[in-house]
């Protein structure tokens, strides 16, 4: 199968599965992604990172992935859910308490569903974005340049990738962050 290297993948939960800790679970997703014919090209060091929004839960395991599987961005989506909910992910309330998430973050250079309708979604305020979610796929993730959750994970995997919307590198999105929002993800032994 010829794969594309093309998928960025955010990881994360803060409840245990039946895998074990979200450390455990994590490892486990991304053997599921194997599983399903993914290729993992690489996986950032975990990082343990607050809850968010505060006060939501316990902390968090993050990671990030850059992952080759030479299927459509919606059955790459599709798969990332089969998975969350083979770990038990139940979707009841939006941020909430989780045991997996694999956020789709972005495919390559794609825009979808279309630069109106990313826009739409990247500038939904926050009281909106708390309650509502998007009925297409938006991509690339049009929270992932305000989070330092993402974006910390994601520069070790893919840290010249280009926000084809933004026109950053995850770099330059990273140092537009706040220091105390980037110093508080914190790597794992």
């Amino acid at each position: 199968m010829t794969t594309i290297d093309h998928y960025l993948v955010a990881l994360g939960g803060n409840l245990p599965s039946e895998a074990g800790s979200a450390a455990q679970t994590l490892r486990s997703a991304l053997a599921a992604l194997t599983d399903a014919g993914a290729e993992i090209h690489a996986v950032s060091p975990f990082y343990s990172t607050p809850c968010f929004p505060a006060g939501a839960g316990p902390d968090y395991v993050n990671a990030a992935a850059r992952i080759g599987l030479d299927v459509a961005p919606d059955q790459m989506l599709a798969l990332l859910h089969r998975i969350e909910a083979g770990f038990g992910r139940t979707r009841t309330r939006r941020w909430g308490r989780r045991t997996l998430d694999l956020d789709l973050l972005a495919c390559g250079a794609q825009v979808l569903p279309d630069i109106a309708g990313y826009n739409a979604w990247r500038a939904l305020p926050l009281d909106a974005q708390m309650t509502r979610a998007p009925d297409q796929l938006i991509l690339p993730h049009p929270r992932m340049h305000e989070r330092a959750f993402v974006l910390v994970p994601l520069a070790d995997v893919a840290p010249d990738w280009r926000h084809p919307v933004l026109g950053c590198t995850v770099r330059e999105l990273i140092a537009d962050l706040s220091e105390d929002d980037v110093r508080a993800v914190r790597r794992l032994p």
